[in-house]
């Protein structure tokens, strides 16, 4: 019974990303980005018409339940989406959140008419590129020498692409 407790697999609800969200969103996003956006970018993007996100709760934590535990945000114009962030809390991290985020932002995407979605990854990401590329996203482009690090160093960004119909 107590290696249940302990071992317990972490569950989620997934919801629709709203303005009381955008402060935890951007908290989380400085956590996991070295370039952070704040909160007003995120309310600023949130609030245009083409733009949705989402956001995940872990509902059976004991001991340690961060605010938020992983969001994505995305939007869709004319037929194609775009992924414009996502992360995924590091202390829930391989528990397959990321994956369910990038689920509903496809599916929204879809149900708003997108045929296509696009994301960017950093090259060096081999973790995210691995679930994108299980989720269908191929490379289509590449540009280098797009994001920098904390210590500036430099690093290619990968454009992948998922058809969505």
């Amino acid at each position: 019974m107590r290696d249940t407790i302990f071992t317990r697999k972490p569950e989620f609800e997934i919801l629709p990303m709203t303005a009381d969200d955008c402060a935890a969103v951007s908290q989380l996003h400085g956590q996991r980005f070295a370039r952070p956006w704040n909160d007003g970018e995120f309310l600023s993007l949130l609030l245009q018409p083409n733009s949705y996100g989402f956001v995940a709760r872990q509902t059976n934590a004991l001991i340690f339940k961060p605010p938020l535990s992983g969001f994505v945000l995305a939007r869709e114009v004319a037929g194609e989406a775009e992924i414009l962030t996502i992360a995924v809390h590091d202390k829930v991290g391989r528990a397959g959140l990321g994956w369910r985020l990038m689920q509903a932002a496809m599916r929204e995407a879809h149900a708003r008419g997108g045929e296509a979605m696009f994301l960017e990854v950093d090259d060096g990401n081999a973790a995210a590129i691995g679930l994108y590329r299980k989720l269908g996203f191929e490379k289509a482009g590449e540009r280098p020498a797009y994001y920098a690090d904390n210590q500036g160093r430099k690093s290619a960004a990968l454009v992948m692409k998922r058809v969505l119909r």
